[in-house]
């Protein structure tokens, strides 16, 4: 009996090229990545390697773990630092561009790899290049948790960690991270030729991201303007799945809006856990500009940033009319979202009502934002007890079952809806801060472990339940920062 070959390609057999960096050097500069000496793999995603159509397997080659670390490259990668500009804050701040990160290569599965924490380049502006642990581990299980749940994100490969010393807020040991996408081209990609008046550049690298990733818009006069429509829709979307999951990203600057609509740019953001619309993560964002209920205001607001920095390709009533769009697709899918986390699959005209009356109660009374979605899923009886039985949650519960109850379904099959959308388990902050800890001190295994259960966010596992309840006394307060 023939033995069948191993599925997908050895490290060697991967070919890659790179479309983005034969722009040109206007839109980047060549580097190659600053390896850590010394590193070791702490982590690797099966998910995204298939992706690429890595070799199960390959992971556990020494030439994989040089890979992720920057000490070596593979056949076809051409790595070049990207430019682009952003408004911080609400701020123009000018150019910025990947201080810390290189995009290696595009698999022909038409996937970037892009390293960060791979050392110095162009666009530093005087840091080191380097990630740490503890921004590293944050990285590399939020990309893969939201991926699991759902929401569009760029995705990680693996993480390596090494021992040299990084000063940050205090000395923290160098760590390296393998992101992908299908492109890394941000809003302020734009933005920094815009604002140079460099329009021809605009227009190419327009032209680049339409035959690419929007070959929908077609190659009439009219395509920029689809494309636009089409990315503010996306953008709208993409809000309304973060309010939705409760994911607060705390530093929204156009130059961390993807132009694919995936979450980008994984930093000082936290999962909710007592429900508070103005929950800032960011402690260095002192204003809240960036606070979780600002987060489709703030979506929009850069949408608006894109579309000044579209003009020389867009009239104003072009720009006008995609943008009059957001407010539509935010509301549409954040209340479809909604109707499926309640188990009501049609539309009815008070439902937005019904769900404003859940949040006040679920805010006045600091009620676990995961937790409550969870609990509802397997029991309305539960899910009283658990916000507390009073007139006003008896109420509630009441017009809920009311609701419920005209729509014709199989309850069974309702609440099993509900549970595949609901999840158990989510990144919390705290959780993520015991396998920092644990990386910090040489065991990799809790970021592995955490992983495989962010793999399967819907599902039971009774042996980390712990990990699914808000955080512990010792960890309450725990503060995140743009260097985490």
């Amino acid at each position: 009996m023939a033995i069948a070959p191993p599925r997908g390609k050895a490290l060697e057999e991967l070919r890659f090229a790179n479309s983005f960096a034969a722009l040109g050097d206007a839109f980047c500069e060549r580097r190659a990545p600053t390896g850590v000496p010394g590193a070791r793999l702490v982590a690797f995603s099966p998910e995204a390697g298939a992706l690429i159509d890595l070799r199960a397997g390959e992971e556990q080659r020494p030439e994989f773990a040089a890979l992720v670390a920057g000490n070596a490259l593979l056949p076809g990668m051409d790595p070049v630092a990207g430019i682009y500009g952003g408004h911080q804050f609400g701020v123009w701040a000018g150019q910025l561009g990947d201080g810390r990160a290189i995009l290696l290569g595009e698999a022909v599965e038409g996937w970037e790899l892009q390293i960060k924490g791979g050392g110095m380049t162009a666009f530093s502006r005087f840091a080191d290049g380097r990630a740490v642990v503890r921004s590293t581990v944050r990285e590399f299980l939020a990309s893969e948790a939201m991926h699991h749940l759902g929401v569009p994100t760029t995705r990680a490969l693996a993480m390596a960690a090494g021992d040299e010393p990084v000063l940050r807020e205090r000395v923290e040991r160098a760590a390296t991270v393998i992101r992908m996408a299908p492109s890394f081209v941000r809003f302020g990609s734009f933005e920094i030729f815009h604002y140079r008046k460099q329009h021809d550049e605009v227009r190419t690298l327009a032209d680049y991201v339409l035959e690419r990733f929007y070959p929908e818009c077609g190659t009439g006069d009219d395509r920029y303007a689809r494309f636009f429509g089409t990315v503010v829709e996306r953008t709208a979307a993409l809000m309304a799945q973060w309010q939705a999951i409760g994911f607060a990203h705390g530093v929204m600057n156009s130059d961390n809006f993807s132009i694919l609509g995936l979450t980008l740019d994984y930093g000082p953001y936290g999962f909710m856990e007592a429900y508070e619309p103005g929950l800032i993560c960011n402690h260095s964002d002192e204003s809240g500009r960036y606070a979780f209920d600002r987060q489709p205001t703030i979506g929009l607001w850069n949408c608006y940033a894109l579309g000044e920095a579209l003009s020389s390709l867009l009239s104003t009533d072009e720009i006008a009319t995609a943008l009059a769009r957001f407010q539509d697709v935010y509301r549409d899918t954040f209340l479809a979202l909604l109707r499926a986390k309640l188990g009501v699959p049609d539309a009815r005209e008070d439902d937005a009502d019904l769900a404003l009356e859940l949040f006040r109660m679920l805010e006045a009374r600091r009620i676990d934002w995961t937790n409550f979605w969870r609990t509802l899923s397997n029991s309305a009886a539960s899910a009283l007890a658990l916000l507390g039985e009073d007139e006003s949650s008896r109420a509630w519960f009441e017009r809920y079952a009311a609701r419920v109850a005209a729509d014709p379904g199989d309850a069974a099959e309702r609440r099993a809806a509900m549970l595949a959308v609901n999840p158990k388990y989510v990144l919390r902050n705290w959780v993520a801060q015991e396998a920092i800890a644990a990386c910090e001190s040489g065991d990799d295994s809790v970021v592995q472990t955490l992983l495989d259960v962010l793999r399967a966010p819907f599902d039971e596992h009774p042996e980390r339940e712990a990990w699914a309840q808000p955080a512990p006394a010792q960890y309450r307060g725990l503060s995140v920062s743009c260097s985490s």
